[in-house]
This record gives structure tokens, sequence and C-alpha cells, in this order.
């Protein structure tokens, strides 16, 4: 039997964008409604909000039982814990490569360095009405784009053979400004990184596979692992998004927040970074060669927002199961 056709012409374009309607009144819709119940706080620009007590209680249970998820993991085998501020130097930073991959998504902190003559000059551009950024010049600085980022420069030169586990917890951001809630510019990953031999890393990005995938059906959320890719910029991207489906690099935990009018929403990231990290921050493991890493991040925001679209608004509501897990 033969495949029929895609279609294609006005009537599917009218349905797609029938689809893409759909989807962003039901984003605006959830933003709307979290807004209403004081969950999230409008600053008045997409993305960014302010976060009630209540959210920041659904953040702290999530936390929780992802801290203990990874002490059951990796107690035993010496994980440490690291917190670091949202803040990085602007070296580390470009050793990442993520100017390259995601210059779009990156923050830059920028500040006054003149004197009384060049303050003059930006109070009267701001006083005219007229941009005054320009008068501000580069801190030295860049804001954090992952919770891992800053962790690859404190393991510069030779690690033990076993390699090394780190707990990371902390915000990131990301240039995504959206009417949906789930694409915040600033959010929380709560991470467990592994760094050491290649086989040791990969075996690290699929046991949180399964592990992770538990951890969110004990809240009652149903998640699917699927391969992805992450949205590397302009034309060389494109090369990196096959590389990355093709090895297996990355897989997401999924959620449908919005139904079936999308693909889900990750809320979870296991990836492969290779050599990436080892060899732009100079990391070796005993044998002299190039230290392979890799990572889960716990997106704890659009956690919280699947747990609010999965169960209700109000946490009271919550299946009992579900509260005791979050400890409520």
């Amino acid at each position: 039997m033969s495949t029929p056709a895609t279609e294609q012409g006005p009537a599917a374009d009218r349905e797609a964008n029938d689809s893409l309607t759909q989807l962003d009144q039901a984003r605006a819709d959830f933003q709307g409604r979290l807004l209403s119940a004081g969950l999230l706080v409008s600053t008045g620009i997409d993305g960014l909000y302010g976060r009630s007590g209540t959210f920041e209680d659904i953040v702290d249970g999530v936390d929780r039982l992802v801290h203990d998820a990874g002490q059951a993991a990796h107690g035993a085998k010496g994980l440490r814990r690291l917190r670091f501020s949202p803040v990085l130097p602007r070296g580390s930073f470009e050793k990442t490569d993520y100017i390259a991959s995601f210059p779009n998504l990156t923050g830059s902190i920028s500040t006054f360095t003149g004197g009384n003559r060049e303050h003059r000059a930006l109070l009267a551009d701001r006083d005219a009405g007229r941009p005054w950024d320009g008068h501000l010049s580069s801190a030295g600085t860049m804001l954090v784009s992952a919770a891992c980022h800053p962790l690859y420069s404190t393991l510069a030169g030779e690690i033990p053979a076993t390699g090394v586990l780190t707990d990371v917890y902390g915000y990131c951001f990301r240039h995504e400004p959206a009417i949906d809630p789930a694409r915040m510019q600033a959010f929380r990953q709560h991470e467990f990184v592994f760094v050491g031999a290649p086989g040791d890393a990969e075996a690290h990005r699929d046991f949180w596979i399964g592990r992770g995938l538990q951890l969110l059906e004990d809240i009652g959320l149903e998640a699917q692992a699927v391969p992805a890719n992450d949205p590397f910029f302009g034309r060389a991207g494109r090369m990196l998004v096959t590389n990355q489906l093709d090895e297996n690099l990355k897989t997401e935990l999924v959620v449908r927040i919005y139904g079936d009018l999308d693909d889900g929403t990750a809320i979870v990231s296991c990836n492969c970074h290779r050599e990436h990290f080892g060899e732009n921050f100079g990391i070796t493991t005993p044998d002299g060669e190039r230290a392979h890493s890799a990572c889960v991040g716990f997106g704890m925001e659009r956690i919280a927002l699947a747990l609010l679209s999965t169960h209700g608004l109000d946490i009271a509501s919550w299946p009992g199961p579900v509260r005791n897990r979050l400890g409520f």
C-alpha cells in the first residue's frame, strides 16, 4: 500500500497556523492563570518573573527529591556539593564555546568605568532619551548559561582515575523572551556532573535517563525520554545539530504541559559532552588523555510548572502521595 502524500497548500497552511495559534493561546492562558493566582509575579518583561512563596515551596520540594536521588546514587562515590554565583569570568565563559553556538542566548555584564566627564555624557544621553548603554564597558564577567559551566575551570589538570562527581545548583540566564512560562530568561538548574573516562561519562548519562524518569513518575508526571538537540545558531549549527542527534549525545525528559498542542516541554536534560570541556579547560585523566564529561540537569522552574499544569494551581488539592513526596 502506498503512503498518502503529505497534504500541502493553503488548507495545510491554515491548519498549521491554527495549531500554532492554539499553542500560543494555551501558553498565554497558562501564564495568565499563574499570574492571577500570584504564583508568578510579572516584571513587565516576558520570561522574567518574581516567584511567590508557594512557588518556591514547590521548587524546594523538588530540590530535596533531586538532592536525595543524587546522594543515593553517588554519595558513596564521593559526590561533591558546589554552589556558584550566577556570574562567571569572561575567560571561563569563552572556554565553554557557548558564544560560538548560542550568541543569541548569551548575557554579558557591562559597567561604567569612566570619570566625571564621561558620566556627564552618559546622563546627557539619558536625559535626551537616547541609548546610554554605549557608555558602559565590559565588566569582564558573563551571566552563567548552564549551571555546570563554572565547574570546569576548577578541574583543570589531572583528575583521579575514578573521575569527579559534582552536585551543582544555581541560577542561569538565557535571552529567550517568551509568553510561555516554561521559557524563562532566568531559571535554576540542579545538575549532577561527571568528569572522567569516556565510558564512565556515558554510563553516568544513561543511568540518569532511567532514574530521572522514575523520579518524575514518583511525583505524578508522565515523562518521555526523547533524543534531542540544542538550538545551535547559524549555518554551522545545522551540522552540530546533525552530529548531536547522530551520536546520541543528548536525551531530554519531556512532559506535555500543553497536551497535544506540541511535542512536550523538556524538564530534564541528560547530556554527553565527549572531550569538549576536557579539551578546552585542560582536564586530563591519569593516562594523559582528555577527560570526558556528562551531566544531567533538572530544570527546577519547569518541573514546578509541570506539576502545576498536571495537578492544578492549588497545591492543597494535589494527590496525597505527591504532596508527601514533596514534603507538603
